[in-house]
This record gives C-alpha cells, sequence and structure tokens, in this order.
C-alpha cells in the first residue's frame, strides 16, 4: 500500500513541476471561463483588494428524514396497514435512497436532532391515538406530520438560502467581497461552472476518489439499517412498541453530542481524519455488546445500541474533507457524485442486511455492521497517509530552486494535484 502511495505522490509532483503550473495558467489567463466567480468579481470591482479584519470576518461566520420516519412507523401499525410481508419492508427502506437529492454536512448535523423529534412526536401520536382513537391511521399521521414539514422548511430554503457569497442578499456590495476573500487562502475559490474534462478524468484516476467511495459505501451498509429497523431492533430487547418509539430519543442525543464533540476535537487537534477513526470505536463496541449480551440483558444491550448512535461521525468529517481537499470545480462535483452514490448504494444494501428469517436477534446484519465500521478505520488511516505523503511533495516542491508561486492560482479553478500552493487538511 505504501509503495502504492509513493508512486502516486511521485506521479502528482510532476504534475505539479512550476513550468507546467506557469503553463496551465498562462493559457487559462486568456479564458475567463477558466477563473473563478470569485477572481470575476474582484476584477470588476472598482476598489483595491478589501482587507479583511477579525471582526468583520467573525462577523462573515456569523429536520427529519424519510428513513427514521419509516422505522417509528414500522411499529405503529404502518406494516399491518400495508399488507409488508418477507422482504417488503426492507425494500420500502431502500426505496428512499433510489429518489433522494443531495446531503450536506450541516444536515447530517442536525439528524440527531431529527431523531429526538422524531421520537417525541411519534410516540405522542401513538399514545394519543391509543387513547383516543382516530379515524386515521397513527402512522399516517406521523408521516404527514413530518412530510409537511419538510416541505415548508425546503420553500424557506429554497427563498432564503444564497447559492454563494455573491448571492446574498443580506450583505452589502463590500460585505460580499470582504466574503471572498475570506475563502482565498482554501485555495478553491467559490466556483466555477463550466465542465472541465481534464478535471473529470483526474477525478475517475485519483485513488482517493474511490476510497472515499469505499468508505462512503462501507460506513453507510450500518446507516442503512440502523436507520430502518432501530424501532424494531429496541422491540427485540424486550420493549414494548410504544417504548420503543420514546427510548429511541438518548440514542439522537448522544448522536448530536457526536458530532459536535468530533467536530470540534477534530478542528482544535488539527487531525479531522484520526478523530473520525476515534469515534468509530464506540460504534464497534456498542454492537459488540448487542452481539455477545444475553438475550435477558436488555438494559446492557439498549445501552450498546445507543452507543452505536456516535457512528455518523466519521462519516461527516470525511465528507468534509471532500469540501476541503478536493479542488477544481468540476472534479469536486465528480467526487462529490460519486460519494452520494455510494452513499445510496450503501443504504439500498443495508436495508436488505436485516433479513426477516434473522429476527429479532438480526445476528448477520450485526457481525456485516461491525466489518463495515472495522473496514472504515482502515480506509480513513490510508486515506490519512496518503495525504501526508501529497503534503511532503508539495512542500518538497515549494523549496526547489526556482520555484515561484503563481499570481492569483487561488482564483484559477486549478485542481488539488494542479495547485502546488494547496495544502491538505489532515
Amino acid at each position: 500500500m505504501a509503495s502504492q502511495q509513493q508512486q502516486d505522490v511521485c506521479r502528482d509532483k510532476e504534475s505539479l513541476k512550476p513550468n507546467t503550473l506557469q503553463g496551465v495558467n498562462s493559457k487559462q489567463g486568456g479564458d475567463r471561463k477558466n477563473h473563478d466567480i470569485a477572481m470575476r468579481a474582484l476584477e470588476a470591482s472598482e476598489t483595491s483588494t478589501p482587507e479583511l479584519d477579525e471582526a468583520t470576518n467573525n462577523l462573515l461566520t456569523g429536520f427529519a428524514s424519510s428513513e427514521t420516519t419509516l422505522s417509528y412507523a414500522s411499529v405503529m401499525g404502518f406494516k399491518q396497514d400495508t399488507k409488508l410481508v418477507g422482504d417488503d419492508y426492507p425494500w420500502a427502506g431502500s426505496i428512499f435512497y433510489f429518489e433522494q437529492g443531495s446531503r450536506t454536512s450541516v444536515w447530517f448535523s442536525f439528524n440527531g436532532l431529527a431523531s429526538i423529534f422524531g421520537s417525541l412526536t411519534a410516540y405522542g401520536v401513538f399514545k394519543g391515538v391509543r387513547l383516543h382513537g382516530s379515524s386515521i391511521a397513527a402512522w399516517k399521521i406521523f408521516f404527514l406530520v413530518t412530510g409537511l414539514l419538510t416541505v415548508a422548511v425546503g420553500c424557506l430554503f429554497a427563498f432564503i438560502v444564497p447559492d454563494s457569497q455573491l448571492n446574498a442578499r443580506w450583505l452589502s456590495k463590500n460585505d460580499r467581497r470582504l466574503a471572498i476573500e475570506r475563502v482565498r487562502a482554501n485555495q478553491q475559490g467559490i466556483g466555477n461552472k463550466y465542465f472541465k474534462l481534464y478535471q473529470f478524468k483526474e477525478a475517475l484516476l485519483d485513488p482517493l476518489t474511490w476510497a472515499f467511495v469505499l468508505f462512503s459505501v462501507s460506513s453507510n451498509i450500518p446507516n442503512g439499517g440502523l436507520t430502518n429497523f432501530f424501532n424494531q431492533i429496541i422491540v427485540s430487547f424486550g420493549y414494548t412498541a410504544e417504548e420503543s418509539l420514546l427510548y429511541g430519543a438518548p440514542g439522537g442525543a448522544i448522536e448530536v453530542i457526536g458530532l459536535l464533540f468530533c467536530g470540534f476535537l477534530g478542528d482544535k487537534t488539527k487531525n479531522r481524519i484520526f478523530v473520525g477513526c476515534f469515534s468509530l470505536v464506540l460504534p464497534i463496541l456498542g454492537m459488540l455488546m448487542i452481539v455477545a449480551l444475553p438475550l435477558t440483558n436488555r438494559g446492557g444491550r439498549l445501552a450498546g445500541f445507543y452507543m452505536t448512535a456516535a457512528n455518523p461521525s466519521a462519516f461527516v468529517a470525511l465528507l468534509s474533507l471532500i469540501s476541503s481537499n478536493v479542488a477544481g470545480y468540476t472534479k469536486k462535483t465528480t467526487v462529490a457524485a460519486l460519494y452520494l452514490i455510494a452513499y445510496c448504494v450503501g443504504n439500498i444494501v443495508g436495508a436488505q442486511t436485516f433479513r426477516p428469517q434473522d429476527a429479532p436477534e438480526y445476528r448477520p446484519a450485526e457481525i456485516t455492521i461491525i466489518c463495515c465500521w472495522s473496514l472504515c478505520m482502515v480506509d480513513l488511516l490510508c486515506i490519512r497517509r496518503c495525504y501526508k505523503l501529497r503534503n511532503q511533495a508539495k512542500a518538497a516542491l515549494r523549496e526547489e530552486l526556482g520555484y515561484s508561486k503563481v499570481a492569483f492560482s487561488e482564483w484559477m479553478d486549478l485542481t488539488d494535484m494542479e495547485n502546488s500552493e494547496f495544502r491538505y487538511s489532515l
């Protein structure tokens, strides 16, 4: 593995030779479509390059998922009312991932809050229908509540959230330029809407792209199973369907705490990958508890289940690396698209690992989850090693005699492998 990485780094180093880079930028200088839109905005400005002080920088930095909803509904009569038998329910969980849109790291950070909200709402609806009756099934009411809320929030996002700093209505013209200046150091600009074939090819030939894909598939096989079946897993511990709805809330709280803690620790130590790798230890131990503890120890098995709720931290850590470590607009969108496709595939497969004939313990699925999380840890360590070698190669190149930084390279829509000034986050 190390030998292959060294070869990759040597190839990368050749592509970063100053003459090659300057040739690329010289060609781009005559073709404005190759410039980042931030550079065009700054060039159009009548004033000099803005200076960003700390106070202004601080000022500028100034709910529910369908598969989780399905899990709540599964113990509220959904399967009986819709006559789902055999493999029908796993496919109901998988089908979500054939239709979904893009996801962002911000969305993931609110998954835990959505789980808490969903658990309490589902419990209230289920208990209310049981005590007072209703002409509409409890799971249908729950679907209506979460569905209408999702539509309402989506409409707000469509009208309020801008697609870049240049479209932020609440910022003045000068503040928009300051917001652009603020991201200069990341060497990525804010976007270029032109498709570039060479960047697309580079994304497909970059070994790290496929390391990302492997991680996305491996981490989301457990996710697809747990998000669709967690209520039924809790019921299998010996709790009632009503109790399982309420007992899902602590798992959401653990997810929120895990995401916030790992996010803070990763930024603080500047070791996001190590922290993401470490964050998988707790979920693996939790699943081992579920597998190893006797069926009579329902409290211990429930505690193990809560420990598995910390697993999204690693996925979000790697998702953030696509933002910070993949440069070039076409390359970044290609890698992000492949990552999302792998995310969907993993969730589709994950829902199918919980087979009806394995109920109530679902032992094969639990073992599969442990193996997938272990593979994710190995994959993360390999990704970090490769990034470290590439950083060393770039640092050595910048020290070579005759090297000079190309002016405005940060606004040239270069890929991370083209730009010798680019540094990978670890």
